[in-house]
């Protein structure tokens, strides 16, 4: 029964990955006479100031991923963030469907909204949250083929 399963599950992956496979190939097609990349990788540094009893901040990194769902229309970034402060260790994973504005050919505004779901652990009690965060990202490109950026995304959750 044991090794039926596995197969099953091994099977199930393999068909996985070459759907997935399959998708990212006939987007690259489609978008291949179009300049803008397939995927942005964003990295980065990350600080969250509460506004309750008193503010506290903590810090970490964060790393997310942002794609063109519909061209000048739809950009989805997935993210996580983990930001540490005195005791307390939280995993923010979220995802966040923005609007694009061109301000210019190397500045883009993307105000954005989605869920995300806090995992936080302190004095070694574990909780779990979902919530929505509101971000407004600002990319700047310092060269029109865009290959190389900086980002500036404050948000609130």
């Amino acid at each position: 029964m044991l090794k039926h399963l596995d197969r099953l599950c091994v099977s199930a992956r393999r068909v996985s990955f070459i759907c997935s496979m399959a998708v990212l190939l006939s987007i690259h097609a489609l978008r291949a006479e179009d300049k803008d990349p397939l995927a942005v990788i964003e990295l980065g540094a990350a600080g969250e100031w509460g506004l309750n009893n008193g503010g506290g901040s903590s810090f970490g990194p964060t790393a997310a991923i942002e794609f063109t769902a519909v061209k000048n229309w739809l950009e989805i970034e997935a993210g996580v963030t983990t930001l540490f402060s005195h005791g307390q260790t939280e995993w923010d994973t979220g995802i966040i469907f923005k609007k694009p504005f061109e301000l210019s050919p190397t500045i883009e505004f993307e105000p954005g909204i989605g869920p995300v779901w806090m995992h936080t652990i302190s004095a070694g009690r574990v909780r779990d949250a979902m919530g929505a965060e509101a971000a407004f990202d600002f990319m700047f490109w310092p060269t029109k083929d865009r290959k190389f950026g900086w980002f500036l995304e404050p948000s609130y959750s």
